[in-house]
């Protein structure tokens, strides 16, 4: 199993609208990827550890899958309309992305 994340840093002043991204960019992506996703979660960012810092990412997106050509087998045909909406939850661009290998899940 993969996972597929999303982290977009956290800017001072910066525009991320998270009931957007909840409510609207993660289902999309969700109803685009069809069966091949086996499941999503977003995190919001609270702090860098200790209380009242600044998180280092305003929040994740995160996507799960069998394997990575999984993954681009329903990204790439969608990828345009997926980039296309993320002016509609930040000022901020593109977020970084990280594939993972889940090795331990409890």
């Amino acid at each position: 199993m993969i996972k597929v994340s999303i982290f977009y840093p956290y800017r001072e002043n910066g525009r991320f609208d998270v009931d957007y991204y909840c409510g609207t960019h993660m289902p999309l992506a969700a109803r685009l990827f069809g069966t091949a996703l086996k499941g999503w979660s977003v995190d919001i960012g609270v702090n860098a550890g200790p209380p009242g810092s600044a998180p280092p990412y305003v929040a994740a997106g995160h996507f799960l899958f069998d394997t990575a050509d999984a993954f681009y087998e329903v990204f790439t045909p969608v990828s345009a309309q997926l980039l296309d909406d993320i002016p509609n939850y930040t000022d901020g661009g593109n977020g970084q992305i990280l594939i993972s290998e889940i090795r331990v899940s409890v």
